[in-house]
C-alpha cells in the first residue's frame, strides 16, 4: 500500500498568568493584544481549506484570562488608560504611554500605518522627553487608539468597523477607542466556539497543557536538571513536589472537557519537557499521546541527528515516526517534532518573501519524502510506509515577525498542500488511530529534557533560576505544613501555587532572556508567592519583596533568538535587541586596549550570520578608524585547507596567529568586499560572495551561510581584524573569537 508523506502541524498558543493574586489587576496586555491578532485568524484561515487538517494546543491560563476579558472582569494597565479621556492623562500616565505604547515590531505592526508610524519615529528621532514636552492631546489620543487597532489581524479588516478606523487613521477620541474595545472583545468571544465548532468537524484537533504550564519533570524533582548537565548548580532546596502533577493535569482535563464537550487525547508537555517520572500521571489521567523535540529523541536513542547541507536529516527514519512508551497506567504515544523546519516557520520565513518561503517548506516536505523512499527496499516511487513529520511551534509571537501577520505565507502555503497529491496534512489523533506507534522506547530509557538543547537550563541552574525555585520551594512547604488548606476550603492558596509554578518566570529569570518587562515577570512571580502566605494567614517573607534579581543593562552577552535585521547601517533597536553583544572599548575597565568601536553584535538566521559595529563617539572609517576591516572564520576539529592571516605585521600571538579557512575582506570607504577561501599550501582564492554590508550611523553586515558551505549544527569561530593599506592595526573581539554555530 502506498501512502502520501503524512505531516501534523501543532500551533501551541499560550500566556502566562498575568493576573496579579495580590491586586487583581492584570499586569500586561498580551492576551487581549494576541486575542484579537493570532488565536482566531490562525483557526479561521484554515477553515478556508478543509482538506488540511491541523492540531491547536490552548493553555488551560490561557483560555481563562480570554475568558476573564470577553467578561469585561479583566483589566490591564494599558486598557485602563486607553479608556482614560486624554485631555485627563496625568504626567505618569503620559510617561507610561510614550514608553510603552510602542511595545511591538515596529516594521510589521506601526510602520505600515503612516499615524502610528509618524508618531513612533518621533520618539525614536527626538527621544521621550521630546515628545512629553511636545506632544497634545491628540497625540496621545491617536497613539491610545492605534497601539490597539494594529494588533487587529489583516483577517478582520474588512470588518466595516475595523475598516473605518484605519481609513481615518487620526484624530481619534474616547469614544472611538471604547469602540476599539468592544471590537477586541466581540472577536476574542468568537476564539473558543470557533476551535469547538472546527474539532467538532474533523479539521482539527484542540489539545491542552498542565493547568499553569509548569515544567512537570522539575516539580517531580529539581536534581533532574543534573540528567543533561551532569555539573549543574542547583538550587539550595531541592522541590520535590510530584503530588502536584496530577493536580495540573486534571485541572487542565477538567477545564477542557467543560469547554469541548469531550475528553482531550493530546497532551503538550510544557516546553515539551519530559521524563520517566512524569509519565506514568500523563497515562493514568487518560492523554492518550505527547509531543517534544527531536533533541529529546536524539538523547534517548544516543543518536545524533546529522543534517546534510540543505538541513535535511541524513536518518530520517528515527525521527519521522511515533513511537509508544508503556506505563503501568496504560500506553501513551509520542512524537517528536522537527526542530529545524519549526524553526524555520518560527525564526526565519518572516524575513523571506511569502512566496518563496512557502516553496522552501514544502521543498524540504518534498525532500524528506525522497530520502524515505530511498531507503526502501524495491526502489518504488511512492511511500510504502505512514512516516508522519511533526512540526510544532509557537503559534502566536511568531506572526508579529511576518508581513501582514503570516497572511500571504499561510495562505500560499495552504494553496500548494491542498494541490499536494504526495503531502497530506493531519491531526495527530487521527493519524494514530490510523497508524498506532510500533516502536517501542523503554520508559525508563526516556531522556529528560525539553526542546532547548535537549536540557532544562532555561528553567533552573542560573543563580538567580535558583533563587526562584528556593523561593517557591518555601512557599510550597508553607502550604504543606497547612494540611486543612485544601483546594476546596482554601482554592486561593492553591490557584497562587500553581500560577507561580508556571514555567515563564523562570524562562525570564537569568542569563538567556530578556525583555523591557523583566521587572514585571520578576513582580508577578512574587506577587503570586505572596498570595499563598496571605491566603494562609502567615507572615510575609521579607525576601518577597525585594526582586529576584537586578534589571540592569548589562554586557556582554550571547544571542537569545534568531535576528533578521534590515542591512542599512542604522542600528535598528528591535532588529537587534536579541542578538549577542560584546563590550569592546570604553565599559570594559582601563586594562583594555583601547578601540575605535565601543560595541560589537551577532546573530544569526537561518539565511544568514549578521554582524554590526557600533564605532565609538565621534569616529568613522577613516577618520580615527582604520579603512579596512578583515573578518576571517577559524573551523575547530575540522580537516581543511586553512591559511594565515592575509595582512602585514600581524602579531605572532593567540587568537590572530590562528590559521582560518574563509576571509571576507572589506574597504570601509568604498563599502566594496572581497571573500576568499584557503587552499592547499597556505593559499587564498577568490570566491563569489552575496554578502551585505551597510554604513551609516554603524556597520552592519550580513554573510549568507551558502557563502561558508558549512552543515548545520557545526561549530565556527569568528576574530575581527582592522587594518590599513592591507598592515594589521589591531583585532577584535580582544583575547578571544566570536562564538557561532550554523543553525
Amino acid at each position: 500500500m502506498s501512502h502520501p508523506l503524512y505531516v501534523a502541524f501543532i500551533w501551541h498558543q499560550h500566556q502566562p498568568l498575568y493576573k496579579s493574586r495580590t491586586g487583581g489587576q492584570y499586569r500586561l496586555p498580551w492576551v487581549r493584544l494576541h486575542g484579537t491578532k493570532d488565536y482566531l485568524d490562525l483557526a479561521l484561515l484554515l477553515e478556508r481549506y478543509p482538506k488540511l487538517h491541523q492540531t491547536i494546543n490552548l493553555v488551560p491560563s490561557l483560555i481563562e484570562q480570554i475568558e476573564d476579558y470577553v467578561a469585561g472582569t479583566a483589566i490591564d494597565p494599558y486598557l485602563a488608560v486607553a479608556l482614560t479621556p486624554a485631555e485627563r492623562l496625568n504626567n505618569q500616565q503620559k510617561h507610561f504611554i510614550v514608553q510603552h505604547f510602542f511595545d511591538a515590531n515596529h516594521h510589521t505592526l506601526i510602520d505600515p500605518h503612516p499615524r502610528y508610524r509618524e508618531l513612533y519615529w518621533q520618539r525614536q528621532d527626538k527621544g521621550q522627553a521630546w515628545c512629553l514636552k511636545n506632544w497634545g492631546i491628540g497625540e496621545y489620543a491617536d497613539l491610545l487608539a492605534w497601539h490597539n487597532l494594529a494588533w487587529f489581524d489583516p483577517l478582520f479588516w474588512d470588518d466595516p468597523e475595523i475598516a473605518q478606523w484605519l481609513k481615518q487613521g487620526k484624530g481619534f477620541n474616547l469614544s472611538d477607542r471604547q469602540r476599539i474595545h468592544s471590537k477586541q472583545k466581540e472577536i476574542m468571544a468568537r476564539i473558543l466556539p470557533q476551535h469547538k465548532q472546527m474539532q467538532d468537524a474533523g479539521q482539527l484537533e484542540v489539545t491542552t497543557t498542565p493547568y499553569t504550564h509548569p515544567i512537570l519533570p522539575l516539580l517531580a524533582d529539581t536534581d533532574v536538571g543534573r540528567v543533561a548537565v551532569p555539573q549543574m548548580n542547583l538550587p539550595q532546596k531541592r522541590f520535590q513536589w510530584a503530588e502536584d502533577i496530577p493536580r495540573h493535569l486534571r485541572k487542565s482535563w477538567e477545564m477542557y472537557q467543560d469547554r469541548f464537550n469531550q475528553p482531550p487525547r493530546g497532551l503538550w508537555p510544557s516546553e515539551q519537557a519530559v521524563s520517566p517520572e512524569i509519565l506514568p500521571h500523563i497515562a493514568s489521567q487518560g492523554f492518550k499521546w505527547i509531543c517534544s523535540d527531536e533533541a529529546v529523541l536524539g538523547w534517548t536513542l544516543k543518536h545524533f541527528f546529522h543534517r546534510d547541507g540543505g538541513g535535511n536529516l541524513f536518518e530520517p527514519e528515527f525521527l519521522y515516526r511515533p513511537y509508544k512508551l508503556e506505563t503501568a497506567h496504560g500506553d501513551v504515544s509520542i512524537v517528536f517534532r522537527d526542530h529545524r523546519l519549526s524553526d524555520l516557520i518560527g525564526f526565519t520565513y518572516g524575513a523571506m518573501e511569502p512566496q518563496r518561503a512557502s516553496a522552501d517548506l514544502v521543498g524540504h516536505l518534498e525532500a524528506i519524502a525522497h530520502s524515505l523512499k530511498q531507503k526502501q527496499s524495491d526502489n518504488t516511487t511512492a511511500l510504502e510506509s505512514p512516516w508522519l513529520v511533526t512540526i510544532a511551534l509557537d503559534g502566536e509571537n511568531c506572526w508579529e515577525h511576518y508581513a501582514l501577520d503570516g497572511k500571504p505565507f499561510l495562505e500560499a502555503l495552504y494553496e500548494t498542500l491542498s494541490r499536494h497529491n504526495e503531502i497530506k496534512l493531519v491531526t495527530v489523533s487521527e493519524y494514530l488511530e490510523k497508524f498506532p506507534a510500533e516502536k517501542t522506547i523503554p520508559l525508563e530509557e526516556l531522556h529528560t529534557g525539553s526542546w532547548v538543547d535537549g536540557s532544562l537550563t532555561t528553567w533552573i541552574g542560573d543563580p538567580a533560576k535558583n533563587r526562584a525555585w528556593d523561593l517557591l520551594a518555601a512557599a510550597r512547604q508553607m502550604l504543606a505544613n497547612h494540611p486543612e488548606a485544601t483546594e476546596e476550603s482554601n482554592p486561593e492558596a492553591w490557584e497562587a501555587l500553581y500560577a507561580a509554578e508556571g514555567s515563564d518566570w523562570f524562562w525570564w529569570f537569568g542569563e538567556g532572556h530578556s525583555s523591557n518587562q523583566d521587572a514585571i515577570f520578576d513582580q508577578l512571580f512574587r506577587e503570586h508567592l505572596c498570595a499563598i502566605y496571605q491566603a494562609l494567614n502567615e507572615p510575609m517573607p521579607s525576601e518577597l519583596r525585594d526582586p529576584v534579581e537586578l534589571h540592569e543593562t548589562q554586557g556582554d552577552r550571547t544571542p537569545r533568538s534568531f535576528i533578521h535585521p534590515n542591512i542599512d547601517g542604522v542600528g535598528d533597536e528591535q532588529d537587534w535587541d536579541k542578538a549577542g553583544r560584546i563590550e569592546v572599548g570604553g565599559s570594559r575597565g582601563t586594562m583594555h586596549r583601547s578601540s575605535a568601536i565601543q560595541r560589537l553584535w551577532y546573530g544569526l538566521d537561518h539565511l544568514n550570520f549578521y554582524l554590526r559595529l557600533d564605532f565609538q563617539t565621534g569616529i568613522l572609517p577613516g577618520k580615527g578608524c582604520p579603512p579596512e576591516l578583515h573578518l576571517l572564520w577559524f573551523y575547530p576539529n575540522r580537516e581543511m585547507s586553512n591559511s594565515r592571516v592575509p595582512l602585514e605585521n600581524v602579531p605572532d600571538e593567540s587568537p590572530v596567529n590562528y590559521l582560518f579557512h574563509h576571509h571576507l575582506g572589506i574597504n570601509l570607504l568604498t563599502k566594496t568586499i572581497n571573500f576568499q577561501e584557503a587552499g592547499e599550501n597556505w593559499q587564498w582564492h577568490s570566491r563569489v560572495s552575496n554578502a551585505q554590508i551597510a554604513i551609516d550611523k554603524c556597520l552592519e553586515i550580513s554573510v549568507p551561510w551558502a557563502d561558508l558551505q558549512m552543515p548545520p549544527d557545526y561549530p565556527l569561530r569568528l576574530i575581527l581584524i582592522l587594518a590599513e593599506n592591507g598592515k594589521f592595526a589591531s583585532y577584535l573581539p580582544e583575547n578571544t573569537l566570536v562564538p557561532i554555530e550554523v543553525p
